[in-house]
């Protein structure tokens, strides 16, 4: 059973997310090229080089699937643009239809009551700019500016918040070190430039949308909480360079105008000239704070070049994805961000779910392990806000079942069960389970 609204402030909002890529059919609507669809069909990249092509059809389908937002009760509905559906080259022409879905479905969330939270980018990154360096490219952060304008121009008036960049450390230390998503690079100046040039990215767009009257702006990072995997100083000292790439670089970089110096060991040879002089855009100023959290890693020393370290499998229960189930690290970033960081500024936690393999039965999918993981990650939050933490609300991933990236249709997040040959909805238990808890 999960906590419910009498359990948390007067005022505290509830939503559910997905992200355009992940669900829209990026075939659709005259939407251009990306560097997922490159990456995808690149044997080796994706399991059975899977796309989202179609995905969850949600291009066609948005009308049903809003209502099953609204249904549960939610308050507002975190969803993203398609750069490359709104312009098919990143840059220079507008496509009308791109723009036109993305009113449509703004105007539907407003018809059915729901509040829409908008994130700018979501990964998908237009096949024209990857070949001109995309994230490794300073002017990306132009070109993003460009297309923060083309949506507040179109959309601003009726968004109820707005974000850049959804994950920054998967755009940059993922996608370039790790190689794990697109552009699926493994090389450090590489992923030093992206890093960089996500926050750049970040500062114009909030100032453009500033510019354009728009309100409620803020940020979206992700967290994983480190643990070492021994009791060595060598382990602790592994730790926090994991940390420090992951957690601190870019909620320092905004917050602070600065990067952690165990970063700047291995980046500092790689940066761009002159990065130091971009923390006057980095840091503008943002209405709310956005945490997405999943999981815990072990990480140990290992040989090798920076960071010359490595993820030891951990002893807790553990989801479909192999993460460890640890809502205690979610109460512990909530506290540090609040304390460290944001002080009196309004956090959401704006990602936090589980996947878990689905069984359909009479139409049904009892996932109790699903509803678990939500009421131990909502305790956590209760436990923040009641030691003062500004915690203003919460969104659960993912409404849908949908396209999981680099691991294909295999993994399945959804509050919502998504057959991919019929294309049909069918809520789990974990819906109808928030949608009690959501009752007025």
């Amino acid at each position: 059973m999960l906590p419910g609204r009498k359990d948390f402030p007067e005022g505290f909002l509830f939503g559910t997310a997905t992200s355009s890529y992940q669900i829209e059919g990026h075939r659709f609507g005259g939407a251009g090229p990306t560097h997922w669809d490159s990456f995808a069909a690149t044997p080796g990249n994706v399991a059975r080089a899977e796309n989202g092509a179609v995905a969850c059809d949600h291009y066609h389908r948005w009308a049903e699937d809003l209502d099953l937002v609204a249904d549960a009760g939610f308050d507002l509905y975190r969803f993203s643009t398609s750069w490359a559906r709104v312009m098919p080259e990143g840059r220079g022409a507008v496509n009308a239809e791109g723009l036109d879905f993305y009113d449509r479905l703004v105007d539907g969330m407003l018809e059915r009551g729901i509040k829409p939270a908008l994130t700018l980018y979501h990964w998908e990154m237009p096949s024209a700019l990857a070949d001109l360096g995309g994230w490794r490219n300073r002017d990306v952060a132009q070109w993003f500016a460009e297309f923060t304008q083309v949506i507040a121009r179109r959309l601003g008036d009726r968004i109820w918040s707005a974000a850049p960049i959804n994950e920054p450390w998967c755009v940059g230390w993922l996608s370039h070190f790790l190689g794990a998503h697109a552009p699926g690079l493994r090389d450090i100046r590489a992923t030093a430039r992206a890093m960089h040039h996500v926050l750049l990215a970040h500062g114009q767009a909030i100032s453009v949308m500033r510019a354009e009257g728009m309100g409620n702006l803020g940020a979206v990072c992700n967290f994983e909480y480190a643990h070492p995997a021994d009791a060595t100083p060598e382990a602790a000292a592994a730790a926090r360079l994991y940390d420090a790439y992951y957690n601190r670089f870019f909620v320092e970089g905004m917050m602070l105008g600065r990067y952690p110096d165990e970063v700047l060991d291995g980046f500092a040879p790689h940066l761009p000239e002159g990065w130091q002089d971009d923390f006057a855009t980095i840091r503008a100023p943002l209405d709310w704070f956005g945490l997405n959290y999943y999981t815990c890693k072990r990480i140990a020393p290992c040989g090798g070049p920076w960071p010359a370290h490595r993820e030891v499998e951990g002893p807790l229960p553990k989801t479909d994805m192999g993460w460890e189930i640890y809502p205690e690290g979610l109460h512990a970033f909530l506290t540090r961000v609040a304390r460290d960081y944001t002080g009196a500024l309004p956090l959401y936690v704006t990602e936090n779910g589980m996947a878990a393999p689905d069984a359909l039965a009479d139409g049904t999918c009892a996932d109790a392990g699903r509803i678990a993981y939500y009421a131990e990650h909502l305790e956590a939050c209760r436990r923040a806000i009641a030691e003062g933490v500004p915690l203003a609300g919460y969104m659960s991933w993912s409404l849908l079942d949908n396209y999981e990236w680099a691991l294909g249709y295999d993994k399945r997040f959804g509050l919502v069960h998504v057959d991919f040959e019929t294309l049909k909805r069918s809520p789990k238990a974990s819906w109808h389970a928030w949608a009690r808890a959501l009752e007025h």
